[in-house]
Order: structure tokens, then C-alpha cells, then sequence
């Protein structure tokens, strides 16, 4: 015997809610463990009793429902809304429970009061960039160099350093800031969004647009977008944990009013709080408070007071080294995505590196360090760190999200940009993303056995197009009227079902130029288009049979049905109807076993045609059981079937050739879908999934259901070759299951998903992406990436865009570490290149040093970074996300060509002073010219003019890393001259900063002061511009033939792995 307990008053509010009589309901009470979802009661704002049952598993405290009748009694206008009926509520915030508030008038609200954001702290501010750019190992050896200078009386070096800081901060910082503020500006596009009602029309805006007096609605896997005082509900609950510590979604009631002003939020059910989410039901309400008004933005308010004062725990010491050490990571890179961090560790190497090449200098020089020693040392150190290596990376990654917010992907996290090029497998919805989304009801079974059929539809909201046929008769709203449906009980259930059973709204065009429109899950509307066609919508049904709802039980994908329970005005019993899966109902029918069978063949034959087969069924609920329609085990029980129904969902045009892209990639793509198994394995061939040219297509385990598929353990799905391609009526946890056991294979997995449920998968990818047409506000939250168009050929894109991006960080990374390379050799070899006095004379000066470095290397690495993608991207198999950008050829590479270009400096460098002078480098000329230092200033700028062109040459060279300069589409029926030309200079920016590069020695070794005084080298003759080209020609030469190498072995792998394939093809 259950205890019945008081519940509420409740009370007719006048804005069109049905009044509810006073009521009772039982005790919230603990059942088993408290696991499963619990059984959702008929409505937010209904009086009938709520019983442990009805309640199930939600929190519905009852010592606090403690309410009495307002109807008729003032209301001070002041109070907390949890005190005030909806109508008193609306009034207070000047809005109308039916239009909502005016276009107008929201702008003016929004004007006034701003924008409904929480206030966070810790984002990146101005402040943080500029600390960025100083406290860096770049920075640092460059302050001590100009310091040496300064203290040596070397104002003009000193002087060019300090330029050279203060140029790089700046230009850093403004490279920096508009990348922060590109990142910042695809973030919003990700931002959530909600539906509100103004001027009588149901719009969706951004939830920062929300303002007081705004009329929401919400439904399943929303995020509450602001504080509501609930009008009205169907099943409605959130979960509140976040702000109450409650484990179990809050069961609300919107009709609910209360007299304790004071009495716990986690207990004012007729409230719905910002950010917390819809678990169940729907419902709509009035924004009573925005942003910081809100309680969770009271909590974010007294977080950031809190975080203001200061630890008393701890010493003033203690907090003022944490937070410079805090300040040093972000400074030095040390927290970003997981690259940045990677590469910030690897500069802070170099940096090591540095010192270490620096104390080899003193200990070359017996450790007599002078002032000359000193800068020498110093030089060496700036020669081998990366100067523009983090500037470069940012600008790459920024330029990169917004490419693939152009091609529909919002990047949600930074660092699922690096391992999007990466992944191995992709598990994609098949509804909406791998088909149009756009479903057509084509064929039925109607429980006389006779078969329905669509003919002629142009669209799939307009109701007026198609024809319906049964038998070989038209059935149209006519027909219907004069008795076509009448005639059948079972037919009229039928149209019943899919009307009622329904959660979709179709409206119709309100002007010449407007269409018809549809509001809902594409399955839905099918279903209610088709019903409009012989003039049985739910709209038509509700008025003239005068139905009310008695409870609803909402879809789960965990149990693949919804219900619905309608009662006649005036009558004691009432109707339920049911949809969902064909095997979910089979169960559930009061029907002999030859007829399930029958059943079952029929679905069985409409879902090969690739149609998306729903069953239907019904039943009669006695006068004496109306209260049990709150329990659905109740009402899913001795069900009458009511007839199949198949809707066809065509295939994108572009998913065939966007699969064919991923498989010619190395990428394995699956089908993990809610559908019937054979409509499941017929689209999948259709688009490509499936088929003779797909590896392990065909093999036992390629299609599969997920009732199989969740019966094996790990070890059995870790013994399965292949796992399956295709897994039909998916739940979420079989999503989770899936991505697990790929990740025990050691594969990187991308996932879609657009449910609630769908959130683990999503978060446990390598890369999760949500749907930004149809997913739900949860989904979002969870995933790396949105698809705003919910389009499998948008993931393909960016996996394009991934693995160019990982390409191009490559190509930089090589390019600038070569000419750290090649330096390094050229001045640690010059130590041995003495003058008159014993002194080592350097090969070259700091400034050229910093002007190689800072000026033609960073402007080519920009350069390399915005390269296009390669002909071959989507040609080869994933890169490894374990080993990251540093890989072995990436490695190799970096020491040949730094060795190349080093050695070409160094013998052209000896040449000049061996071979064209007498090997005298004069007095003290390190530091100024005089008559002894011809020699050395013509053979350091021939070094420099070398260094500068071979740069410049390279960051071509660097456009592939195996494919000839000549020769970059190597597969390109397009060939000669022209078209080679066209593929060097493709990438302007790049092929500029290449020409400025081949061109700046020439004014810098020439123009006077400049040349002596700046740089310290002279103009030069014949002989060493001749060195120069001769060494540009051997340069490029040594390139290609190690690239020729490089080519050489790649062909010799591939015939290898042919020949190894054959021979298992063949052993098999």
C-alpha cells in the first residue's frame, strides 16, 4: 500500500492551462539501486497523484511541498517568482505567456541589461599575449646580447637588438591577438542556442540574445539558457546536479506555487535553473533571470570573490610563486593544445641547447672570456633557437579553424584541430549525416493487411503534393471524409497513431513566397505529412474529436519506443498509441505467434528496399486504470498492433564519394545507426560501406545488430576481424563499447553523435563531433567539433584540412630547423678561423644572424604555413598521433639538408678566405672595419648572401617533402612548364617571401653603413657572387637527389606490401 501524501494546490492561471484539482502523491522512495531511467510522470503541471512509481527515480522532495490556492488573492508583485503564478510572473516581467515578448522590445531589454553571459576570468586577455611574447627563451638571449653590447660600448649592435626585440614583441603580439581573436569568434559559432516565442513566432537565437520576459522552450538534451519560471510541461525533468549536488534529474511541476520565500532552490519544482539539462520531457517558461542574475551566476560571482581573497593557508610567499610560475607556463607556452605545449618543451630544449653550444665556445677559448668571446657565444646561442616557431604554429592553427568554419565545422578545442588528419576510423550517425535527413513515408502496412503506398511527393513538408494509395484507390482528404477511413476502425487507429504518437509540428506557407515548413525530428514529420494528406494532422484530430493528452512517455533510444495516452472530452476511458521499433513491439502485442512472424517478414521486406520501418500499435485504457497511464510499463503492455510504416531517407549525393575519399585515405569508415538491420546494410552498400572494393566486406562479423554485438565480452570483440562496418539498432551504449574496443586496437576514432546519451562516446574520442542542426545543446558541450550542416562530406573536409595542417607544421618546422642546423655548423667550424690577435673571427654577426632568423625565416615559415593541401593527402594512410610532427623522415631530413646548406656556407666561406684571399682575417674584426678586415667582411658576407638564398630556395623545396620542386602533381595529366610554374607560385604569399629573400642580400651587402657598420661585411666581386650561385645550384641539386632517394624507397615499400598483400590474398 503506497502512502499517499499531499502534493499541491494548484490553480487555473488563466493563460490557457487546464485547471488542476487539488491532489495527492506518494513518497519519492528509493527503488533498488536507483539505476535505469525512471518511469516519466503525464505532466509538469498535473494534479494526479505522483506516486513512487510514477516518479520513479527522480527527486521530488516532499517535506517541502507545502502549497495553497492563489487564485483570487493578491500577489505581492515583489515576491520570488517561485511564489507567483505564471500569469503574475508575466506580468511582472511585462511579457504574455502567449506571444512572448516583441522583437522591439527584446532589443530594447537586451540594450539595456546586456548580453546573458556569465563574467569568467582566466580567459586570454591583452595583458597575458604581450607576457607571451616577452617571456620567451628568444627574448631572453636576445636581452642578453644587447645587454653585452651596451656594456662593451657597442651601442650599434645594442641598438639594432633592442630594435629587433621590440619589432618582434609587437609584431608577435599583433599576430598573436588577431589569432586569439579568430579562435574567440568560431567559439561563438558553436554557442548554444535556444527557441523562444516573440511576437507570436517561434525563433531560434543565440542564448547570450536571451533577455527577462523571454518565453523558452525547451526540450530533451537542452541546456536550460537561462533562469525559468516553468508555464507548462509534459514529462519534465533536469538534472541539477551541478548546482543542487542531487545525483537524480529533478522532476518539475509547473503549476506549483509556494509559500517559503526562502525555501531551498533544489526544491522550487516549478523553477528551471541556467545550465542544467533537459534529461527528460518537455516544457516552456519565462526567463525570470539572465547571466549573472541567475543562481548559477551567483555561485560564478562568489567563485571569483573567493578567488580574489587571498589563501590564509598559505604564506604571501608561497601565493606570489605560484602565480609567477603560473605566469611563466603561459608565458613560455607551457599550457595550450597539446602541440603548443610540445613544441614550447622542444624550444625550451633548443634553449639548453644553447648554453651548452655557448660554454663550448668558452671552453674553445680556454674559458678566457672576453667581450668578444661573449658575443660569439651569444651569437651561437641565437643561431640555434627557432625565433618564430610559436608565432608561426598560432597563426597555422587560426588560419586553419577558420578554413574549416567555411566548409561547415566549428573547431570547439584547439587541440582536436592536430588530431583530426589523424584518425583511422570514423563512426557516423546514418539519419541526417550520411543521408539527407529528409524523410518521405513510402509505403505501409495497415492492420487489414492491405498495403498503402506514396506516389508523385515533391517535398517532404508539403502535405498537398503525392498521392496516397490503398489497394488500387486514391485515399485523400475527401475520400477520407466521405467515409474511407470510417469504414475501418483499424485504418483510422493507424492515422491515429502516427498523428498523435508525434511531437512534430507542419505548418503551412503563410504568403506567395514563403513554403511549407517543418518543425521537429525528420522521422516525425514524415509521419505527420502523411497523415495531413487524408486530413487526419494532429491538429485536425485534436478539434474535432476533442482529445485531451492524459500522459505522454517520450522516445529513448535505450528502449526505441514512445507512447502517448489521449482521453474524449466527456468520455471515462482513453486511447493509447505507440510507435518505435518493429522487434521492441513485437514483445508487447497481444497477438498469436504466426502473426508476429507475418509481422516481422513484412518489416523484414520493406527494410531491404532501404526503407526505415516503424511499427505501430494501440490500446484501450478502462475507466478504472486512466490513473496507471502514468506508469508506462502499464501502458506498454497487451498492445493491438496497428500497422507498419516505412519512410525513406535518400542518401546524401556526396557521401558515396566522400566514403571512397576516407577508404582510398587508409580510413575505415562504420555505420552505427538506430535503424533496422537490413535498411542499415542496404544504405550502406548503396553509399559504399559495403561492397566487393571494401576491405573485409563480406566477412561474418561486417554487419552486425547491437543486440549480437553487445552480448560478446571485450576479449570476443577483440578476436573479431574485422569489427563491424555496420551496427544497426545502435543505443549509446553500444557507441561507447565500439569506441572502446577500436581504441584497444590502437586506433584514433572520430564519432558523431546528436543525443543526450550520446555524450560519453563523443567525449571519448580522439575526436568528437556534434550535429549543430539536430543535436542536442549536451552533444555540443561534449564534442571537439560542430557540424553545421550535419553532413558526412564536412568531417571528410576537415580531415583534409587536418592533415594539411599537420603537413604545413611539418614544412616549417623542417624549414626553420634546417637554418638553425646549417648556422649552428658554420659558427661552431668558424672557432677554428683565427685572426693576427688569436681570436676567433665570427663567419657571421649577430645581426645577420637576426635578420636570417627573424625576418627571411619567419615570413617563409608564414609562408609554409598557409601552403594548400598536397595533390597526395588524401592519398596515404593516416599519419600516427602517437609520434606526432616529429617523425623519423621529418627528423632525417632536418640534419641532410641542415649538413647541406651548413657545409655549402662553410667551404664557400673558406674558399673566399683560402682560395681568393691569403687566409689573413686582419685585427679586430669582429667589431669594426678596418683596412686588415676586407677579407673576413667579404667572406662573411658571402656566408650570409649563401645562407639567405639557400633559405629562400628551400622553403620551396619544402612545399612536398618527397615530390621534385619540378615536379609537385606528379599525377597531374596536366603537365609542361606552364602548369609546373603555376603549381610553384600557387601559394603567393609564399612564392613573395621567397623572391624577397633572393633579392634582399643585394641592397644589404651594398648599401653603405648598412653593409660595414650594421652587418659588418662588404660588398663582394665576382668570384664569391659566383660562389653564391654555384653553391645555389649544388644546393638544389643535393636536394633532389636525396628527395630522388627518398622517392626510391617509398616505391620499393609499396611493391614490397603488394607483394605481401598477394601472397596473403593468395595463401587465404
Amino acid at each position: 500500500m503506497e502512502e499517499a501524501l499531499p502534493h499541491a494546490e494548484s490553480t487555473s492561471h488563466g493563460s490557457g492551462h487546464a485547471p488542476h484539482a487539488t491532489g495527492g502523491g506518494a513518497a519519492a522512495e528509493e527503488v533498488g539501486d536507483g539505476s535505469g531511467e525512471p518511469p516519466p510522470i503525464p505532466s509538469a503541471s498535473s494534479s494526479s497523484y505522483l506516486t513512487s512509481q510514477s516518479v520513479g527515480g527522480s527527486r521530488l522532495d516532499k517535506n517541502n511541498i507545502q502549497l495553497h490556492e492563489k487564485s483570487g488573492v493578491f500577489v505581492d508583485i515583489d515576491s520570488p517568482a517561485h511564489t507567483l503564478s505564471v500569469d503574475a510572473v508575466a506580468s511582472k516581467f511585462g511579457s504574455n505567456v502567449t506571444t512572448g515578448l516583441s522583437n522591439e522590445e527584446a532589443d530594447r531589454r537586451l540594450r539595456d541589461n546586456g548580453r546573458n553571459q556569465l563574467e569568467v576570468s582566466g580567459g586570454t586577455t591583452w595583458w597575458r599575449i604581450l607576457v607571451r611574447q616577452v617571456a620567451n627563451s628568444l627574448t631572453v638571449v636576445l636581452a642578453l646580447a644587447m645587454i653585452v653590447s651596451w656594456v662593451t660600448l657597442d651601442f650599434i649592435e645594442g641598438g639594432v637588438i633592442a630594435a629587433v626585440i621590440v619589432l618582434n614583441i609587437v609584431v608577435g603580439f599583433f599576430q598573436d591577438y588577431r589569432a586569439e581573436q579568430t579562435i574567440q569568434s568560431l567559439l561563438a559559432m558553436a554557442a548554444p542556442e535556444c527557441k523562444v516565442i516573440r511576437g507570436s513566432q517561434t525563433i531560434t537565437i543565440k542564448a547570450e540574445e536571451l533577455v527577462t520576459g523571454d518565453v523558452v522552450q525547451l526540450t530533451v538534451g537542452d541546456i536550460v539558457p537561462a533562469d525559468l519560471r516553468l508555464m507548462d510541461g509534459v514529462n519534465f525533468a533536469t538534472d541539477e546536479a551541478m548546482l543542487t549536488g542531487e545525483s537524480k534529474p529533478c522532476t518539475k511541476a509547473a503549476d506549483n506555487i509556494y509559500t517559503d520565500i526562502d525555501m531551498p532552490i533544489g526544491d522550487r519544482i516549478n523553477i528551471a535553473y541556467s545550465s542544467t539539462i533537459v534529461t527528460r520531457g518537455r516544457a516552456s517558461g519565462i526567463v525570470i533571470a539572465t547571466a549573472m542574475d541567475t543562481e548559477i551566476g551567483q555561485i560564478a560571482q562568489l567563485l571569483r570573490e573567493g578567488h580574489r581573497q587571498p589563501d590564509k593557508n598559505q604564506s604571501w610567499s608561497v601565493r606570489a610563486a605560484k602565480a609567477v610560475w603560473h605566469g611563466l607556463k603561459s608565458g613560455l607556452g607551457l599550457i595550450g593544445t597539446p602541440l603548443q605545449v610540445k613544441l614550447s618543451y622542444f624550444a625550451l630544449i633548443l634553449f639548453a641547447l644553447a648554453i651548452v653550444l655557448a660554454i663550448i665556445v668558452f671552453g674553445a677559448n680556454s674559458f678566457d672570456i672576453d667581450d668578444e668571446t661573449l658575443i660569439y657565444a651569444i651569437c651561437v646561442g641565437v643561431a640555434v633557437i627557432p625565433e618564430s616557431l610559436i608565432a608561426v604554429l598560432t597563426i597555422t592553427i587560426a588560419t586553419g579553424s577558420k578554413t574549416m568554419a567555411r566548409g561547415n565545422v566549428v573547431v570547439r578545442k584547439m587541440g582536436s584541430l592536430e588530431a583530426i588528419g589523424g584518425v583511422t576510423n570514423i563512426c557516423s550517425d546514418k539519419t541526417g549525416t550520411l543521408t539527407q535527413g529528409k524523410m518521405l513515408a513510402r509505403k505501409a502496412l495497415l492492420p487489414n493487411g492491405s498495403l498503402l503506398s506514396v506516389h508523385g511527393e515533391s517535398s517532404p513538408f508539403d502535405p498537398t503534393t503525392g498521392i496516397v494509395k490503398v489497394g488500387g484507390s486514391v485515399l485523400d482528404r475527401d475520400s477520407a471524409a466521405s467515409g474511407g477511413l470510417a469504414g475501418s476502425a483499424g485504418v483510422q487507429r493507424f492515422f491515429h497513431t502516427i498523428a498523435l504518437c508525434n511531437l512534430s509540428s507542419v505548418t503551412a506557407p503563410t504568403d506567395e513566397l514563403s513554403m511549407w515548413s517543418g518543425s521537429g525530428e525528420p522521422t516525425e514529420i514524415a509521419l505527420q505529412v502523411l497523415a495531413m494528406r487524408v486530413g487526419c494532422g494532429k491538429s485536425e484530430i485534436l478539434k474535432n474529436e476533442a482529445l485531451n493528452l492524459v500522459a505522454e512517455h517520450g522516445f529513448d533510444s535505450a528502449i526505441k519506443r514512445m507512447s502517448v495516452v489521449y482521453q474524449t472530452a466527456g468520455d471515462t476511458a482513453a486511447m493509447s498509441y505507440t510507435k518505435g521499433a518493429t522487434e521492441v513491439l513485437l514483445p508487447l502485442l497481444d497477438a498469436p505467434e504466426a502473426l508476429k512472424r507475418t509481422i516481422m517478414a513484412q518489416a523484414d521486406s520493406m527494410a531491404a528496399e532501404g526503407l526505415r520501418v516503424l511499427c505501430l500499435a494501440h490500446r484501450r485504457i478502462d475507466p478504472d486504470h486512466i490513473q496507471q497511464a502514468t506508469d508506462r510499463g502499464f501502458v506498454e503492455q497487451a498492445l493491438t498492433f496497428g500497422g507498419l510504416v516505412g519512410l525513406y531517407d535518400p542518401p546524401r549525393l556526396e557521401s558515396a564519394g566522400a566514403i571512397k575519399q576516407c577508404q582510398t585515405a587508409g580510413i575505415t569508415v562504420h555505420m552505427l545507426t538506430g535503424d533496422h538491420l537490413k535498411t542499415a546494410t542496404t544504405i550502406a552498400r548503396e553509399i559504399g560501406i559495403l561492397g566487393p572494393q571494401v576491405p573485409f566486406s563480406g566477412a561474418k562479423s561486417d554487419v552486425m545488430s547491437a543486440s549480437d554485438f553487445d552480448k560478446l565480452s571485450d576479449q570476443e570483440l577483440d578476436e573479431l576481424e574485422p569489427l563491424p562496418l555496420v551496427l544497426a539498432r545502435c543505443s549509446p551504449a553500444s557507441k561507447l563499447r565500439m569506441l572502446n574496443a577500436l581504441h584497444r586496437r590502437g586506433k584514433y576514432c572520430v564519432m558523431t553523435g546528436d543525443g543526450v546519451n550520446d555524450s560519453p562516446a563523443l567525449k571519448g574520442a580522439d575526436v568528437g563531433v556534434a550535429m549543430g542542426l539536430n543535436g542536442s545543446d549536451v552533444s555540443k558541450e561534449a564534442s571537439d567539433m560542430v557540424l553545421t550542416d550535419d553532413n558526412f562530406a564536412s568531417i571528410v573536409s576537415a580531415i583534409r584540412e587536418g592533415r594539411r595542417l599537420f603537413d604545413n607544421i611539418q614544412k616549417f618546422l623542417l624549414h626553420l630547423l634546417i637554418s638553425n642546423i646549417s648556422q649552428v655548423i658554420l659558427l661552431l667550424v668558424g672557432l677554428a678561423f683565427q685572426d693576427r690577435d688569436g681570436i676567433s673571427v665570427f663567419p657571421l654577426s649577430p645581426i645577420e644572424i637576426l635578420w636570417a632568423n627573424l625576418v627571411t625565416s619567419s615570413f617563409l615559415a608564414i609562408g609554409l604555413g598557409l601552403e594548400e593541401a598536397s595533390a597526395d593527402v588524401m592519398l596515404r594512410p593516416p599519419h600516427s598521433l602517437k609520434i606526432g610532427v616529429f617523425t623519423k623522415e621529418l627528423i632525417v631530413d632536418k640534419f641532410i639538408y641542415g649538413t647541406f646548406m651548413g657545409c655549402l656556407c662553410l667551404v664557400s666561406y673558406v674558399i673566399v678566405i683560402f682560395g681568393i684571399g691569403n687566409g689573413d682575417l686582419g685585427h679586430d674584426c669582429n667589431e669594426n672595419f678596418n683596412a686588415s678586415c676586407d677579407l673576413p667582411y667579404r667572406a662573411r658576407g658571402t656566408a650570409y648572401a649563401i645562407l639567405t638564398v639557400l633559405l629562400s630556395v628551400m622553403a620551396l623545396e619544402a612545399k612536398h617533402l618527397t615530390h621534385s620542386l619540378f615536379n609537385l602533381n606528379p599525377g597531374s595529366e596536366s603537365g609542361g612548364l606552364v602548369n609546373k610554374l603555376r603549381m610553384i607560385t600557387r601559394n603567393r604569399f609564399l612564392f613573395l617571401a621567397a623572391l624577397v629573400g633572393l633579392v634582399t642580400p643585394f641592397p644589404i651587402i651594398y648599401i653603405p653603413v648598412i653593409n660595414r657598420v650594421v652587418f659588418r661585411h662588404d660588398h663582394l666581386g665576382g668570384p664569391e657572387w659566383g660562389l653564391v650561385f654555384a653553391s645555389l645550384f649544388c644546393f638544389v641539386a643535393l636536394v633532389e637527389a636525396w628527395k630522388a632517394v627518398k622517392r626510391r624507397g617509398l616505391r620499393r615499400r609499396a611493391i614490397q606490401e603488394t607483394k605481401m598483400t598477394s601472397e596473403g590474398s593468395s595463401f587465404a
